[in-house]
Protein backbone atom coordinates (compact mmCIF):
# COMPACT_ATOMS: atom_id res chain seq x y z
CA UNK A 1 0.00 0.00 0.00
CA UNK A 2 1.60 3.12 -1.24
CA UNK A 3 1.09 6.11 1.30
CA UNK A 4 -1.30 7.70 -0.51
CA UNK A 5 -3.80 5.32 -0.23
CA UNK A 6 -5.35 5.96 3.32
CA UNK A 7 -5.97 9.25 2.24
CA UNK A 8 -7.87 8.10 -0.64
CA UNK A 9 -9.82 5.31 1.72
CA UNK A 10 -10.87 7.78 3.97
CA UNK A 11 -12.39 10.23 0.97
CA UNK A 12 -14.32 7.27 -0.28
CA UNK A 13 -15.63 6.07 3.26
CA UNK A 14 -16.51 9.70 3.32
CA UNK A 15 -18.38 10.03 0.32
CA UNK A 16 -20.83 6.59 1.11
CA UNK A 17 -24.17 7.20 1.32
CA UNK A 18 -24.70 4.41 3.70
CA UNK A 19 -22.64 3.12 6.82
CA UNK A 20 -23.74 -0.38 9.13
CA UNK A 21 -27.25 -0.48 7.28
CA UNK A 22 -28.17 3.55 7.81
CA UNK A 23 -28.17 6.23 5.64
CA UNK A 24 -26.46 8.79 6.59
CA UNK A 25 -26.59 12.46 6.56
CA UNK A 26 -23.40 14.67 6.79
CA UNK A 27 -23.75 17.69 7.86
CA UNK A 28 -21.41 21.03 8.89
CA UNK A 29 -21.20 23.45 11.32
CA UNK A 30 -18.34 26.42 12.69
CA UNK A 31 -17.92 26.19 16.30
CA UNK A 32 -19.51 30.08 16.58
CA UNK A 33 -22.52 31.27 18.18
CA UNK A 34 -24.11 32.07 14.87
CA UNK A 35 -24.23 28.32 13.89
CA UNK A 36 -26.07 27.93 17.15
CA UNK A 37 -28.45 25.47 15.60
CA UNK A 38 -25.63 23.47 14.45
CA UNK A 39 -23.39 23.26 17.38
CA UNK A 40 -26.54 22.45 20.03
CA UNK A 41 -27.08 19.97 17.98
CA UNK A 42 -24.20 18.54 17.65
CA UNK A 43 -24.02 18.72 21.28
CA UNK A 44 -26.93 16.81 22.27
CA UNK A 45 -25.90 14.32 19.42
CA UNK A 46 -22.59 13.95 21.41
CA UNK A 47 -24.70 13.11 24.45
CA UNK A 48 -26.79 10.52 22.67
CA UNK A 49 -30.07 12.89 23.13
CA UNK A 50 -29.81 14.02 19.28
CA UNK A 51 -32.34 16.47 18.18
CA UNK A 52 -32.25 15.53 14.40
CA UNK A 53 -32.05 11.98 15.15
CA UNK A 54 -35.09 11.23 16.91
CA UNK A 55 -36.87 12.91 14.26
CA UNK A 56 -35.03 11.33 11.36
CA UNK A 57 -35.38 7.83 12.58
CA UNK A 58 -33.62 4.91 13.14
CA UNK A 59 -32.63 4.12 10.11
CA UNK A 60 -30.54 7.64 10.11
CA UNK A 61 -27.07 8.62 11.01
CA UNK A 62 -26.13 11.80 11.47
CA UNK A 63 -22.31 12.73 10.85
CA UNK A 64 -21.09 16.12 11.98
CA UNK A 65 -18.31 17.58 10.44
CA UNK A 66 -17.11 21.03 12.05
CA UNK A 67 -15.47 24.02 9.55
CA UNK A 68 -13.66 27.04 10.48
CA UNK A 69 -14.95 29.00 7.55
CA UNK A 70 -17.26 28.86 4.93
CA UNK A 71 -15.60 28.57 1.56
CA UNK A 72 -13.68 25.48 3.01
CA UNK A 73 -17.29 24.13 4.00
CA UNK A 74 -18.75 25.08 0.17
CA UNK A 75 -15.28 22.84 -1.00
CA UNK A 76 -16.69 20.09 1.15
CA UNK A 77 -20.24 20.66 -0.62
CA UNK A 78 -18.86 20.55 -4.14
CA UNK A 79 -16.57 17.29 -3.38
CA UNK A 80 -19.61 15.32 -2.47
CA UNK A 81 -18.28 14.89 1.24
CA UNK A 82 -21.19 17.02 3.18
CA UNK A 83 -24.98 16.65 1.98
CA UNK A 84 -25.61 20.10 3.92
CA UNK A 85 -24.54 22.57 5.88
CA UNK A 86 -24.47 25.63 8.02
CA UNK A 87 -22.81 28.94 6.35
CA UNK A 88 -22.62 32.42 5.40
CA UNK A 89 -24.01 33.97 2.62
CA UNK A 90 -21.00 35.29 0.19
CA UNK A 91 -19.46 31.18 0.16
CA UNK A 92 -23.02 29.97 -0.65
CA UNK A 93 -22.76 32.10 -3.46
CA UNK A 94 -18.86 31.41 -4.38
CA UNK A 95 -20.36 28.28 -4.85
CA UNK A 96 -23.05 28.29 -6.31
CA UNK A 97 -21.27 30.39 -9.20
CA UNK A 98 -18.23 28.03 -9.77
CA UNK A 99 -20.84 25.24 -10.32
CA UNK A 100 -22.92 27.03 -12.47
CA UNK A 101 -26.20 27.07 -10.23
CA UNK A 102 -26.03 23.14 -10.53
CA UNK A 103 -24.47 22.03 -6.79
CA UNK A 104 -25.95 24.69 -4.33
CA UNK A 105 -29.29 25.38 -3.19
CA UNK A 106 -30.21 27.78 -0.01
CA UNK A 107 -33.36 25.94 1.85
CA UNK A 108 -33.53 27.90 4.98
CA UNK A 109 -32.60 30.66 6.91
CA UNK A 110 -30.27 30.01 10.57
CA UNK A 111 -28.98 33.18 12.11
CA UNK A 112 -29.52 37.23 11.27
CA UNK A 113 -27.00 39.54 13.03
CA UNK A 114 -24.13 38.88 15.18
CA UNK A 115 -21.33 40.80 13.26
CA UNK A 116 -19.46 44.20 13.55
CA UNK A 117 -16.72 45.52 12.71
CA UNK A 118 -14.34 46.07 15.86
CA UNK A 119 -11.40 48.65 16.10
CA UNK A 120 -8.53 49.30 18.52
CA UNK A 121 -9.26 50.62 22.13
CA UNK A 122 -6.22 53.58 22.01
CA UNK A 123 -8.38 55.98 19.63
CA UNK A 124 -6.63 55.46 16.70
CA UNK A 125 -9.40 54.90 14.36
CA UNK A 126 -12.55 57.23 15.50
CA UNK A 127 -13.90 58.47 12.33
CA UNK A 128 -14.33 56.71 8.82
CA UNK A 129 -11.32 58.53 7.66
CA UNK A 130 -9.13 57.15 10.08
CA UNK A 131 -9.32 54.08 8.53
CA UNK A 132 -7.23 55.03 5.38
CA UNK A 133 -3.88 53.34 5.36
CA UNK A 134 -4.91 50.64 8.36
CA UNK A 135 -4.76 47.00 8.35
CA UNK A 136 -8.57 45.53 8.80
CA UNK A 137 -8.53 41.83 9.54
CA UNK A 138 -11.34 39.45 7.81
CA UNK A 139 -11.56 35.51 8.68
CA UNK A 140 -11.20 34.39 5.10
CA UNK A 141 -10.96 35.62 1.48
CA UNK A 142 -14.47 35.88 0.03
CA UNK A 143 -16.41 34.88 3.14
CA UNK A 144 -19.23 37.30 4.52
CA UNK A 145 -17.17 39.09 6.66
CA UNK A 146 -14.57 40.21 3.91
CA UNK A 147 -17.31 40.88 1.12
CA UNK A 148 -18.93 43.25 3.75
CA UNK A 149 -15.43 44.89 4.95
CA UNK A 150 -14.59 45.56 1.17
CA UNK A 151 -17.61 46.84 0.33
CA UNK A 152 -17.94 49.12 2.93
CA UNK A 153 -14.50 50.43 2.73
CA UNK A 154 -15.22 51.47 -0.42
CA UNK A 155 -18.32 53.30 -0.18
CA UNK A 156 -16.39 55.70 2.03
CA UNK A 157 -14.29 55.97 -0.96
CA UNK A 158 -11.17 54.02 -0.33
CA UNK A 159 -9.64 52.07 -3.35
CA UNK A 160 -9.61 48.55 -1.93
CA UNK A 161 -7.70 45.62 -4.00
CA UNK A 162 -7.26 42.12 -3.39
CA UNK A 163 -3.93 43.11 -1.79
CA UNK A 164 -3.89 46.26 -1.05
CA UNK A 165 -5.18 49.94 -1.88
CA UNK A 166 -6.18 52.77 0.40
CA UNK A 167 -6.67 49.89 2.93
CA UNK A 168 -5.47 46.85 3.24
CA UNK A 169 -8.06 44.06 3.77
CA UNK A 170 -6.38 40.89 4.93
CA UNK A 171 -8.10 37.60 5.38
CA UNK A 172 -6.77 35.57 8.47
CA UNK A 173 -8.23 32.86 10.61
CA UNK A 174 -10.59 33.77 13.09
CA UNK A 175 -7.74 32.99 16.21
CA UNK A 176 -5.08 34.02 14.27
CA UNK A 177 -7.10 37.44 13.85
CA UNK A 178 -8.12 37.64 17.73
CA UNK A 179 -4.55 36.82 18.42
CA UNK A 180 -2.99 39.83 16.09
CA UNK A 181 -5.47 41.96 17.36
CA UNK A 182 -4.64 41.53 20.75
CA UNK A 183 -1.04 42.44 19.87
CA UNK A 184 -2.05 45.54 18.24
CA UNK A 185 -1.20 44.20 14.41
CA UNK A 186 -4.44 44.71 12.90
CA UNK A 187 -5.83 47.99 13.44
CA UNK A 188 -9.73 47.05 12.88
CA UNK A 189 -11.59 43.12 12.05
CA UNK A 190 -14.77 42.76 10.83
CA UNK A 191 -15.65 39.31 12.79
CA UNK A 192 -18.70 37.64 13.91
CA UNK A 193 -20.00 36.32 17.54
CA UNK A 194 -18.63 35.00 19.99
CA UNK A 195 -15.21 36.70 18.24
CA UNK A 196 -16.93 40.23 18.62
CA UNK A 197 -18.03 39.87 22.01
CA UNK A 198 -14.36 38.23 22.94
CA UNK A 199 -12.76 41.44 21.52
CA UNK A 200 -14.62 43.30 23.15
CA UNK A 201 -13.84 41.48 26.81
CA UNK A 202 -10.34 40.29 26.42
CA UNK A 203 -8.76 42.87 24.00
CA UNK A 204 -10.58 45.61 24.96
CA UNK A 205 -11.98 46.64 21.33
CA UNK A 206 -14.25 48.98 20.81
CA UNK A 207 -17.51 47.67 18.26
CA UNK A 208 -17.26 50.80 16.03
CA UNK A 209 -20.62 49.55 14.44
CA UNK A 210 -22.58 46.54 14.61
CA UNK A 211 -23.71 45.25 10.96
CA UNK A 212 -27.05 45.23 11.93
CA UNK A 213 -26.93 49.20 11.40
CA UNK A 214 -25.97 48.83 7.62
CA UNK A 215 -29.49 47.24 6.68
CA UNK A 216 -32.58 49.89 7.15
CA UNK A 217 -33.83 48.15 4.13
CA UNK A 218 -34.63 45.18 6.05
CA UNK A 219 -34.70 47.08 9.56
CA UNK A 220 -31.73 45.94 10.29
CA UNK A 221 -32.25 42.17 9.84
CA UNK A 222 -29.43 40.32 7.33
CA UNK A 223 -28.07 36.94 7.79
CA UNK A 224 -25.48 35.44 8.73
CA UNK A 225 -25.99 31.82 8.64
CA UNK A 226 -27.78 29.70 6.51
CA UNK A 227 -29.10 26.01 6.06
CA UNK A 228 -28.05 25.02 2.47
CA UNK A 229 -27.88 21.85 0.67
CA UNK A 230 -26.52 20.41 -2.01
CA UNK A 231 -28.68 19.82 -5.10
CA UNK A 232 -27.59 16.33 -5.54
CA UNK A 233 -29.11 15.49 -1.86
CA UNK A 234 -32.04 17.89 -2.56
CA UNK A 235 -33.52 15.76 -5.87
CA UNK A 236 -32.18 12.00 -4.69
CA UNK A 237 -33.33 12.60 -0.49
CA UNK A 238 -36.23 15.42 -0.53
CA UNK A 239 -37.84 13.25 1.87
CA UNK A 240 -35.03 12.95 4.54
CA UNK A 241 -33.95 16.95 3.63
CA UNK A 242 -37.97 17.42 4.60
CA UNK A 243 -37.57 15.94 7.94
CA UNK A 244 -33.89 18.24 8.35
CA UNK A 245 -35.71 21.16 7.63
CA UNK A 246 -38.97 20.47 9.54
CA UNK A 247 -36.43 19.63 12.82
CA UNK A 248 -34.66 23.00 12.19
CA UNK A 249 -37.82 24.62 12.52
CA UNK A 250 -38.84 23.61 15.68
CA UNK A 251 -35.11 23.89 16.69
CA UNK A 252 -35.60 27.08 16.25
CA UNK A 253 -38.59 27.94 18.32
CA UNK A 254 -37.36 25.36 21.15
CA UNK A 255 -33.88 27.56 21.24
CA UNK A 256 -35.74 31.10 21.42
CA UNK A 257 -37.80 29.62 23.82
CA UNK A 258 -35.14 27.98 26.09
CA UNK A 259 -32.42 30.00 25.79
CA UNK A 260 -30.93 29.60 28.94
CA UNK A 261 -30.76 25.38 28.24
CA UNK A 262 -29.74 26.00 24.96
CA UNK A 263 -27.14 28.37 25.71
CA UNK A 264 -25.84 25.68 27.94
CA UNK A 265 -25.50 23.07 25.90
CA UNK A 266 -23.95 24.94 23.05
CA UNK A 267 -21.36 26.03 25.61
CA UNK A 268 -20.69 22.55 26.48
CA UNK A 269 -20.32 21.62 22.85
CA UNK A 270 -18.29 24.89 21.99
CA UNK A 271 -15.56 23.36 24.52
CA UNK A 272 -15.84 19.71 23.02
CA UNK A 273 -14.91 21.39 19.74
CA UNK A 274 -12.42 23.95 20.53
CA UNK A 275 -11.55 23.16 23.57
CA UNK A 276 -12.51 26.07 25.51
CA UNK A 277 -16.00 27.48 27.03
CA UNK A 278 -16.88 31.00 26.79
CA UNK A 279 -17.34 32.81 29.91
CA UNK A 280 -20.86 33.68 31.17
CA UNK A 281 -20.60 37.28 30.32
CA UNK A 282 -19.22 36.46 26.89
CA UNK A 283 -21.76 34.04 25.80
CA UNK A 284 -24.79 36.70 26.83
CA UNK A 285 -23.04 39.38 24.93
CA UNK A 286 -22.82 37.29 22.07
CA UNK A 287 -26.23 35.75 22.35
CA UNK A 288 -28.21 39.40 22.58
CA UNK A 289 -26.74 40.47 19.13
CA UNK A 290 -28.52 37.58 16.88
CA UNK A 291 -31.59 36.61 16.35
CA UNK A 292 -32.12 32.72 15.09
CA UNK A 293 -34.53 31.79 12.35
CA UNK A 294 -35.45 30.07 9.42
CA UNK A 295 -36.39 32.81 7.42
CA UNK A 296 -33.71 32.81 4.69
CA UNK A 297 -34.09 36.87 4.67
CA UNK A 298 -33.02 36.63 1.24
CA UNK A 299 -33.48 40.32 0.26
CA UNK A 300 -29.71 40.63 2.01
CA UNK A 301 -28.06 37.84 0.49
CA UNK A 302 -28.91 39.39 -2.77
CA UNK A 303 -26.95 42.62 -1.47
CA UNK A 304 -24.01 40.72 -0.33
CA UNK A 305 -23.73 39.24 -3.84
CA UNK A 306 -23.38 42.54 -5.53
CA UNK A 307 -21.28 44.04 -2.69
CA UNK A 308 -19.17 41.14 -3.93
CA UNK A 309 -19.60 41.62 -7.79
CA UNK A 310 -19.12 45.41 -7.18
CA UNK A 311 -15.92 44.88 -4.74
CA UNK A 312 -14.21 43.05 -7.64
CA UNK A 313 -14.51 39.04 -5.65
CA UNK A 314 -17.06 38.09 -8.77
CA UNK A 315 -16.09 39.08 -12.32
CA UNK A 316 -19.78 39.20 -13.46
CA UNK A 317 -22.80 40.16 -12.06
CA UNK A 318 -24.26 37.15 -10.80
CA UNK A 319 -27.78 35.50 -11.74
CA UNK A 320 -29.43 34.13 -8.49
CA UNK A 321 -32.02 32.78 -10.03
CA UNK A 322 -32.24 29.21 -8.68
CA UNK A 323 -29.89 29.84 -5.83
CA UNK A 324 -32.78 29.42 -3.55
CA UNK A 325 -35.63 26.83 -2.76
CA UNK A 326 -37.64 26.94 -0.18
CA UNK A 327 -40.31 24.52 -1.83
CA UNK A 328 -39.73 21.94 1.51
CA UNK A 329 -39.37 24.75 4.10
CA UNK A 330 -42.70 26.49 3.11
CA UNK A 331 -44.22 22.79 2.94
CA UNK A 332 -43.11 22.10 6.73
CA UNK A 333 -44.02 26.19 7.48
CA UNK A 334 -47.54 24.96 6.19
CA UNK A 335 -48.05 21.84 8.02
CA UNK A 336 -46.75 23.23 11.22
CA UNK A 337 -49.23 26.44 10.29
CA UNK A 338 -46.91 29.45 10.44
CA UNK A 339 -46.36 32.05 7.59
CA UNK A 340 -44.06 31.17 4.45
CA UNK A 341 -41.28 32.73 3.66
CA UNK A 342 -39.95 33.62 0.84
Amino acid sequence: MNRATPFILAWCLAALPVFAGKAVIRVGHFPNVTHAHGVIAHGLSRDGKGWFEQRLGVDVEVKWIVFNAGPTAMEAILARSVDITYVGPNPAVNAYLRSRGEEIRIVAGACSGGAALVVQPDGRIQKDEDFRGRKIGTPQLGNTQDVATRAWLQSKGLRITLTGGDARVIPIANSDLFALFKQGTFDAVWMVEPWVSRLELEARGKVYFNEASLWAETKGRHVTTHLVSSARFLNERPGLLKKWIAAHVELTQWINSHPDEAKRILNAELKAETTRALPTETLDRAWNRIELTYDPISTSLFKSAEDAHQTGLLRTKPDLSRIYDLSLLNLCLREARLPEVR
